[in-house]
């Protein structure tokens, strides 16, 4: 039986692999849509031996699919957001404090002590919806940063303006949380010059702006908040893990999280680092449904195993997190 213990506790690329195949191996013979998938790529898994062998299964499936590894009761359900009559992805979470456990470890990790910061959320587009991980996740760290000023802000932006020039100018290291059009919304009402807080977009114009590049999202907000650089975080609804960028657009996974770079034009063959393919996540944390993920997203990695998020392969579907489309 594979523990939380084993998963957050990796230190080495060999503990990562080890862990990744028994996953897979789990995943295998307690998933039924996973273990189909596998079976119809041939895809015997005593010869799997390496990740790179290992299926990674396309994220269109929970839209349509029931993906679970547990047989224990459904504590949470997450969906994606989408436009009124698109079919949404559900992530059934049969244990939430592995969700838990990743998000504060990576946040521990990325950004030390949740307790130095005021954390500010301005995700008006989620707040108005049911099932986001992203608003279950920065509640939490919302109460876990203790401090009264902390808070999810609405459509009250001249309240936010006020108080985060005034948390800034005090010396409290601020955190603000914001999707990508509503970082924008507020800039338009204010040019800030701020000296002690994080920007952190989570992407998407959630169909309120044009879609535009990172480089040019990055310098508006850099200029209207008056920071030299604006931190990214990258997750998703089918995943229990996120990946963070310090600035650049460069992430960076905690270390149960991977990033595998497939090619294009053949989804079961890997491209080098430095070359733009279709991005394959393994999410360790993700055991009880399903780990190995073919999102739609296009990047490139890194040597240090950094990575770049590009765009996507279709513009059609727009949604989720930092899904900045070229």
């Amino acid at each position: 039986m594979i523990q939380s213990q084993d998963i957050f506790t990796l230190t080495s690329q060999k503990q990562f692999d080890k862990l990744a195949l028994k996953v897979f191996r789990f995943q295998y013979q307690n998933n039924k849509v996973y273990r189909e998938f596998c079976d119809f790529l041939k895809t015997n898994p005593q010869e799997v031996k390496t990740i790179q062998q290992i299926p990674f299964l396309p994220i269109q499936f929970f839209k349509s699919h029931q993906v679970i590894s547990s047989s224990e009761t459904i504590q949470e359900t997450f969906t994606s957001s989408g436009t009124t009559g698109m079919i949404t992805s559900k992530h059934l979470v049969t244990d939430i404090s592995l969700y838990e456990q990743s998000f504060r470890n990576a946040f521990s990790e990325f950004f030390g002590n949740i307790e130095d910061y005021v954390v500010l959320a301005l995700l008006p587009s989620y707040l108005e919806r049911d099932g986001s991980s992203l608003i279950y996740m920065v509640n939490d760290l919302i109460e876990r940063s203790n401090n009264e000023h902390s808070g999810f802000c609405l459509n009250n932006y001249d309240e936010l303006i006020s108080k985060l020039v005034s948390l800034d100018n005090s010396g409290e290291n601020v955190l603000l949380i914001g999707v990508t059009y509503a970082l924008l919304d507020l800039i338009e009402k204010q040019n800030f010059q701020l000296k002690n807080t994080i920007i952190m977009e989570t992407g998407g114009m959630k169909g309120k702006r044009k879609e535009i590049i990172r480089e040019e999202l990055h310098a508006t907000l850099s200029k209207g908040f008056g920071v030299q650089n604006i931190h990214s975080e990258y997750g998703m609804t089918e995943l229990l893990s996120q990946a963070y960028s310090f600035g650049n657009g460069i992430f960076e996974c905690p270390n149960w999280m991977q990033i595998l770079i497939r090619d294009t034009e053949d989804a079961l063959s890997y491209v080098d680092s430095g070359k733009t393919g279709g991005i394959n996540v393994i999410d360790l944390a993700n055991i009880n449904s399903c780990s190995f993920i073919a999102t739609q997203d296009l990047g490139k990695k890194h040597p240090n195993n950094s990575f770049e998020v590009l765009g996507r392969f279709d513009n059609s579907d727009i949604r989720g997190c930092n899904l900045l489309v070229l």
